[in-house]
């Protein structure tokens, strides 16, 4: 069980998968609007190296609430 469940979170997420979660729709966001609502294939390479520089923020700027 993971601590998700314990803490109450509905979605079964734990905090921190809830934070990359919303890293990533929201980078995903940025990048469809920039992009007149449709992402390329070509255009992969760059959305995915924009959308792990969140999630790279996001880990750094985590800290787990007690």
């Amino acid at each position: 069980m993971s601590d998700a469940y314990v803490v109450g979170d509905p979605d079964g997420l734990s905090p921190l998968l809830v934070e990359l979660r919303d890293a990533v729709a929201r980078e995903l966001h940025a990048q469809t609007a920039m992009r007149a609502e449709r992402i390329e294939l070509a255009d992969l390479p760059e959305v995915s190296y924009q959308v792990t520089v969140q999630v790279e923020r996001a880990m750094r700027a985590w800290r787990p609430t007690r």
